[in-house]
């Protein structure tokens, strides 16, 4: 019984991750489409924001794998009082 349990736990692991994996690398993508200038108008304030949001969750991940300790969940949004 564990090890058939342990097989579904993997199973829903590999499931899990495809997805989720995939949808996240698909929304990163959305946000490179933000440095289109063509399109959009932005200051390197509001770039660096955006990177260092997405660096610090990317490492809270990192961190998750690594440890067994939660990681608290952050909301992103633009500061818009930070403007050139």
């Amino acid at each position: 019984m564990y090890i058939i349990n342990m097989k579904n736990k993997s199973d829903k692991f590999i499931e899990l991750a495809n997805k989720r994996v995939n949808k996240t690398l698909k929304d990163i993508q959305l946000v490179g489409n933000l440095a289109n200038k063509q399109n959009y108008e932005y200051n390197e304030q509001q770039v660096k924001q955006i990177l260092k949001a997405l660096q610090q969750e990317l490492d809270n991940v990192k961190n998750s794998f690594a440890t067994t300790n939660t990681v608290n969940k952050k909301i992103f949004a633009l500061d818009e009082t930070e403007k050139e």
